[in-house]
């Protein structure tokens, strides 16, 4: 039963090496499997200019997803008692990077309905935001600007978006998809905040990432869905 409550994972030791955390490395590396199969399976030429940038861009966005919660899994969790705590900083950043593809993919999605200077005005704000919230966790090192980073491209980018686009156009099955996606990564978030977990060998930090990596097939199966909106 899923409770509330500081499940502190124990490590364990394999041929005397310590590993933290274990169950969180191993869900954290099953997310970047997700993420590289859908990035070298997304892989290939497209005749249509929109269809050829959204993949441009969600390639990239599991590309860098894939490499953070890789070294999440390894330097974040199983072995950062080797290093400091500091050493979290490059896979945070990456993950924030990546989610600004993954915003730039919907954006440049939606073009075609948006006025020009509301396009370059996202375009714009997408690497602003991208370098404010970059130096303030930085300077703070605090996963929670991470997370605002996470919640703004999800509710104020990919959200509207793929309901307006699930709605405005006849092409249902992209949107739809990339819906489905938002909403797990929401309950993902939900369950993270709130330390949701159900035993100290299953916390909130595992099942996050199992809910991730659902996002993350929806997110592939609603690229492959993605065709030229008229």
């Amino acid at each position: 039963m899923i409770s509330i409550g500081d499940y502190h994972q124990p490590s364990v030791f394999i041929d005397g090496i310590r590993i933290d955390e274990p169950v969180t490395s191993i869900t954290d590396i099953l997310v970047s499997v997700v993420c590289f199969y859908s990035f070298f399976k997304l892989k290939g030429p497209s005749e249509d200019d929109l269809v050829r940038t959204v993949r441009y861009y969600f390639r990239r966005y599991f590309l860098l997803m894939g490499i953070s919660t890789f070294y999440g899994g390894c330097i974040g969790h199983a072995f950062l008692y080797m290093l400091s705590f500091s050493w979290k900083l490059p896979g945070w950043l990456l993950s924030m990077i990546s989610m600004n593809f993954l915003e730039r993919a919907m954006i440049e999605y939606a073009k075609h309905y948006l006025a020009p200077t509301f396009g370059r005005f996202l375009t714009i704000l997408n690497i602003v935001e991208l370098f404010v919230f970059s130096i303030i966790t930085i300077i703070t090192q605090k996963f929670y600007f991470v997370e605002i980073h996470a919640a703004y491209g999800l509710l104020c980018i990919v959200l509207p978006f793929s309901v307006y686009l699930y709605f405005k156009t006849s092409e249902k099955d992209a949107p739809k998809r990339f819906l489905y996606a938002t909403f797990v990564m929401m309950i993902a978030s939900i369950v993270f905040r709130n330390r949701l977990g159900i035993s100290e060998w299953f916390n909130h930090n595992d099942i996050a990432h199992v809910l991730m990596c659902f996002a993350g097939g929806f997110f592939y199966l609603g690229v492959k869905h993605v065709k030229r909106l008229t």
